[in-house]
């Protein structure tokens, strides 16, 4: 499991919830002050998963107020970038003399180097947050720096890849391992210069590296999201991202981890037909309904692979699941 704390305020009295958390965010390396309407019977959860050098906190609360002023930034400043994905709610952030109001899948951004106001709207407010040290963004620090208070949405592009990131790292986290943290912080930070970049229009300031991670996220998010179609194959994957067949297969050579793209494709298929054969309310549905749904061409390769993988035919993992199930 990552390295990981939790801050819920059920755990406290009512009249002291507010006070605690606000206490506690004041003596952070990057301390803000904040004000609630809602102080009184004060609500927050808040978790803080560490990738090492990196932080994500998902984050649930009452409305309030974030305020990080010039005084606290002479008291502490990490030289660090807070990038938010709005799940519900709204914010609006005052910087400097702009102000911009986010939504639910939009991003806010701040920097912990320069004044800010967060205010909440009057709804419940939650985000999964990164902090992330400037020095750690594989972008020129301008360019960087010039993102910062720009409205950037979540439902497209890169930044619907790291949201998706995102919410999969904050609900899986208990599934990785101490070791796994530089890795996970490389790939956001990675992501997140990506979706800067893609502000700005500014694709040539990544470096080689970071462009080839993106790019291979890129293409396993596709492969994922199409894998049930039957005509996708290791040339169509290719031609979808303008790159040849050549180069696909690099990239994934270049991970390091064994898998190639059509093993990779293969495990998503496998996976979603275990997933409806182990489904209740898809036991009436035949075998190979399944297999040809999750874009298996042929029962007979379909059930040799399931086998394989699983370590027995899909009708008997879905007999020995019923009989379990029943008994």
């Amino acid at each position: 499991m990552l390295p990981e704390s939790t801050f819920r305020s059920s755990a406290l009295q009512p009249g002291e919830r507010f006070e605690c958390w606000r206490a506690l965010m004041s003596e952070t390396h990057a301390p803000m002050d904040m004000r609630s309407e809602h102080a009184a019977d004060f609500w927050v959860n808040q978790r803080n998963i560490s990738l090492g050098e990196v932080t994500v906190y998902p984050l649930e609360c009452h409305p309030l107020t974030f305020h990080r002023t010039a005084k606290l930034i002479r008291k502490s400043d990490p030289e660090a970038y807070h990038l938010s994905l709005v799940k519900r709610g709204t914010g609006m952030v005052t910087l400097g003399k702009e102000t911009l109001v986010h939504s639910v899948f939009d991003y806010h951004t701040s920097d912990t180097s320069r004044s800010f106001e967060l205010c909440t709207g009057p709804e419940p407010f939650e985000v999964i947050g990164v902090e992330i040290p400037k020095a750690l963004i594989p972008l020129p620090p301008r360019a960087a720096d010039q993102v910062i208070g720009k409205r950037i949405s979540a439902r497209d592009g890169m930044g619907a890849l790291l949201a998706t990131f995102l919410t999969q790292l904050a609900a899986d986290s208990h599934s990785y391992q101490p070791a796994d943290g530089p890795r996970l912080s490389t790939v956001l930070a990675d992501l997140i210069a990506s979706l800067f970049a893609g502000v700005l229009d500014a694709d040539r300031s990544l470096t080689p590296e970071s462009h080839r991670r993106t790019l291979t996220l890129r293409i396993k998010a596709f492969i994922r999201d199409t894998s049930d179609d039957p005509r996708l194959d290791i040339a169509a994957i290719a031609a979808a991202h303008h790159i040849s067949v050549s180069y696909l297969h690099r990239l994934f050579r270049q991970e390091g981890d064994g898998t190639t793209v059509a093993g990779f494709l293969h495990q998503q298929r496998l996976a979603r037909a275990h997933r409806d054969l182990s489904d209740p309310l898809r036991q009436g549905v035949p075998v190979h309904v399944i297999a040809a749904k999750r874009g298996f061409r042929h029962a007979e390769a379909f059930s040799r692979a399931f086998r394989e993988a699983y370590g027995m035919p899909p009708a008997a993992f879905r007999k020995q699941l019923l009989a379990f199930e029943r008994a």
